[in-house]
C-alpha cells in the first residue's frame, strides 16, 4: 500500500517534530527526511516547535542543532532563543545571543531589559536602554518600569530623573505600571517628596504604589508618615501585603512607638502574617527596639522555622541592650543548631561584644570566623573590632588593625576611631584622623562635631572655630537632635531647648524642679560638652534642656507613678544628660530607658545598664 504521503507537510512535520522535541535529535532526523523544504518553512518549524521546549538541557541541544542547518546568524531564530534564555534565568546566555542579532525588535530589547533587571544586573539594563535609544528606537511602556528598577536598585537618582523625563515625552506618563515603577524609583532613592508628587497625580493606585510610599517613607526616616499611609490605604479599600507590614513595623520599632506595634501585632495575627519568618522577625525587631527585651526573646522561642535572619537579629537585639553574654550564649546556640553564620551574623555578636566591652571574646570570634568557618572579614566585621579596641582605650592596635586590613577603610571606619579619641582625649591621633576623614566624606558633619568636641573639651575654642568655619565652607549641616515618647497613642518630639509643645511650660517647671534633687546627690553639670566659649552658667543652662531631658519630664507630667519611660534619641546621647539621667531615675523611682543611636541604656535607681561604657 502506498503511503498517505510520500513528503512530510510544514503542518504535520510541525506537529511531529512538537511531540519529539524532548529528544533534540529528531530536529535534525525528521528535517532532514525532508529535503525539498524551502528553508524559510525549516526556519518557521524551527520557531514553532522551540514553543515546546521546556527544560533548559533541550534548549541548550536545540541550540546547537541550529549550527547544522546554517540558522546561526537567523536573527527571527536567535530572537527565539534570546526569549527562551531569559524565561530560563539565563540572561548571560541570552546576552550573547542578543549582540549577535542585527535589528532586534522593539519586544526583544524590552525583553532583555527586563531580563537584566530582574536578575539583579542594574548596569547592564540601563546601558540595553542607553543603546536602545542609541538605535533611534523609542522606549514603551514596558521598557520604562524595568529602567527605573534599575534605577531604584543602583540609587541612582539623576539617571531616574532623565527616565522619568523620556516617559513623559513618549507619553507613558498616565501609565499605572509606569507610575508605579516611578513612585517606587524616588522613593528607593531617597527622593520621598518626588515620589509623593507621583502618587498624588496618579488616577488609580494599585498595591504596588501603596506599598512603595510606605516603605519609601519608613526607609528614609518618615516614620509617621508610614504609619499614617497605611491608615490612609487600608481606608482606601486596599488590603495590605507582607512588605508594607514589613514596613510599618520597621517604622514602629524606629519610633520607639510600643503600642503601635502591639496594634500592629494583632494585626499581623489576625490576618495570618504571623506564619511567615519575615514577619515573625520584624515583630521580635520591633519589640526589642521599643525595649521590651522580653518579649521580644518569648517571640523568638515560639517562632518556628527559624532561619538565619531571625538568629541574628535576637543576637542584635542583645547587643544594643548591653547584654553582650547572652548575644554570644545565642549564638553558639544557634551554631549547635545546625544553621550557619554569615558575615551580617558575625557583626552582630561583635558588636554585641563592644557594646559589652568583652574585648578578649571578641577577638575570640574574630579568630572563629576565619577558622572553623572560613568567612574572610568584611568591613563591617573589622569596624566592630576597631570599635572595641578604641573604647577600650587601646588606640595604637587599633590603628594597626587598619593599616593592616586588605581593603581601603571607609569613613564610618575612620570615625569610630576618631570617636574613640573623644573618649581617651587623644588630641593627635584625633587631627591624624580627621584629616583622613575630611578627604573622605568632606561633607559629613558629624566628624567635624567630633573634632570640635575633642578641641572644646580641651578648651581650644581657636580650633573649635576654625573647624566651625571649614564646615560652612564644606556645606557639613549639623543634625539636628531631637528625642521621642510614646504617650496616648501618639508620638512627641522634643528638640533641644525646644519651647514649640503645648506642654513646654510644664515641663521646664519639671526640669526646674528635679534641678534641686540633682545636685544634693553630687550632680556636677560636664560642660566641656557644650561647644561654646561661654561662663559656666550659661553652659549649665543650655545642658539643661537637652532633647532626652524634655522627652523625660513630659513623660513623668503624663504619666503614673511607676510607668517605665521609654525615649528614642536620633543622635549619641551626652555624658552630662547620661550622668543627670541616673540621677532623675533615682530621683523619681522610675525606670527610664533611652535608645541612642548605638544602643539601649537602662536607668533605674542611679544606674544604667551599661555601666558607663558606651
Amino acid at each position: 500500500m502506498r503511503p498517505l504521503f510520500n513528503q512530510p507537510t510544514l503542518i504535520n512535520l510541525t506537529a511531529i517534530l512538537s511531540n519529539r522535541f524532548s529528544n533534540s535529535n529528531h530536529l535534525c532526523t525528521s528535517i532532514s527526511a525532508s529535503p525539498n523544504l524551502p528553508i524559510n518553512q525549516i526556519a518557521h518549524i524551527i520557531c514553532s516547535v522551540l514553543q515546546e521546549c521546556s527544560s533548559l538541557s533541550c534548549l541548550k541541544k536545540a541550540h546547537a542543532k541550529i549550527f547544522a542547518f546554517g540558522f546561526q546568524h537567523d536573527s527571527r531564530i536567535l530572537s527565539k532563543f534570546a526569549i527562551l534564555y531569559v524565561s530560563f534565568n539565563r540572561i548571560d546566555a541570552a546576552g550573547i545571543i542578543f549582540e549577535d542579532i542585527p535589528n532586534p525588535c522593539c519586544y526583544l530589547w524590552n525583553v532583555m531589559i527586563r531580563g537584566f533587571a530582574t536578575d539583579g544586573q542594574f548596569v547592564n539594563s540601563l546601558e540595553l536602554y542607553s543603546k536602545m535609544l542609541v538605535k533611534g528606537l523609542k522606549p514603551d511602556k514596558f521598557a520604562f518600569p524595568f529602567a527605573l528598577k534599575s534605577c531604584a536598585g543602583l540609587s541612582d537618582l539623576q539617571r531616574g530623573k532623565v527616565i522619568h523625563q523620556h516617559l513623559v515625552c513618549c507619553g507613558c506618563s498616565n501609565d499605572l505600571f509606569v507610575d508605579a515603577a516611578l513612585v517606587d524609583m524616588y522613593a528607593k532613592c531617597g527622593d520621598i517628596e518626588a515620589a509623593r508628587l507621583v502618587f498624588d497625580k496618579m488616577a488609580v493606585r494599585d498595591l504596588v504604589s501603596w506599598t512603595s510610599m510606605i516603605s519609601g517613607y519608613s526607609h528614609n526616616g518618615y516614620n509617621s508618615e508610614a504609619l499614617d499611609f497605611f491608615d490612609l490605604m487600608r481606608s482606601s479599600g486596599v488590603k495590605p501585603n507582607r512588605v508594607s507590614i514589613l514596613s510599618v513595623l520597621l517604622a514602629c520599632g524606629n519610633l520607639g512607638a510600643l503600642r503601635k506595634g502591639e496594634w500592629f501585632h494583632n494585626y499581623v495575627i489576625q490576618t495570618g502574617f504571623q506564619s511567615d519568618i519575615l514577619v515573625a522577625t520584624a515583630i521580635m525587631d520591633m519589640y526589642a527596639k521599643c525595649g521590651s527585651l522580653d518579649l521580644a526573646r518569648s517571640l523568638f522561642d515560639e517562632t518556628a522555622g527559624k532561619d538565619l535572619v531571625c538568629w541574628s537579629a535576637m543576637i542584635a537585639s542583645y547587643g544594643i541592650h548591653g547584654h553582650g553574654r547572652k548575644a554570644i550564649d545565642l549564638f553558639d546556640q544557634m551554631v549547635k543548631a545546625g544553621v550557619r553564620p554569615n558575615h551580617v551574623t558575625f557583626t552582630c555578636v561583635l558588636s554585641a561584644c563592644s557594646h559589652s566591652g568583652l574585648l578578649e571574646e571578641s577577638k575570640r570570634y574574630f579568630q572563629l570566623m576565619t577558622g572553623e568557618f572560613l568567612l574572610a572579614p568584611k568591613l563591617s566585621n573589622y569596624a566592630c573590632m576597631v570599635d572595641l579596641l578604641g573604647r577600650a582605650g587601646q588606640l595604637s592596635e587599633a590603628q594597626e588593625l587598619v593599616e593592616s586590613m586588605p581593603m581601603e577603610p571607609d569613613a564610618s571606619l575612620w570615625g569610630s576611631l576618631l570617636g574613640a579619641c573623644r573618649i581617651h582625649n587623644n588630641l593627635d591621633l584625633a587631627e591624624k584622623i580627621a584629616d583622613r576623614l575630611f578627604h573622605l566624606d568632606p561633607a559629613h558633619a558629624g566628624y567635624h562635631v567630633l573634632l570640635s568636641n575633642i578641641y572644646a573639651a580641651k578648651s581650644r575654642w581657636n580650633e573649635v572655630e576654625e573647624v566651625r568655619k571649614m564646615m560652612a565652607r564644606r556645606g557639613a549641616n549639623k543634625s539636628q537632635g531631637f528625642s521621642l515618647i510614646e504617650y496616648d497613642n501618639q508620638v512627641h518630639k522634643f528638640g533641644v531647648g525646644d519651647r514649640s509643645h503645648p506642654q513646654w511650660e510644664k515641663i521646664y517647671a519639671k526640669l526646674e524642679e528635679l534641678a534641686a534633687p540633682m545636685k544634693r546627690l553630687g550632680y556636677v553639670p560636664l560642660t566641656d560638652f557644650v561647644l561654646h566659649d561661654i561662663e559656666d552658667e550659661a553652659k549649665e543652662a543650655a545642658l539643661s534642656y537637652h532633647s532626652e531631658r524634655l522627652a523625660i519630664a513630659f513623660g513623668l507630667i503624663n504619666t503614673r507613678p511607676g510607668t517605665t519611660l521609654r525615649i528614642t534619641k536620633n543622635l549619641r546621647i551626652c555624658g552630662d544628660c547620661h550622668n543627670g539621667i541616673k540621677l532623675i531615675s533615682k530621683i523619681v523611682n522610675r525606670v527610664i530607658l533611652v535608645r541612642d543611636m548605638h544602643r539601649f541604656h537602662h536607668f533605674e535607681d542611679g544606674a544604667c545598664s551599661c555601666g558607663d561604657y558606651w
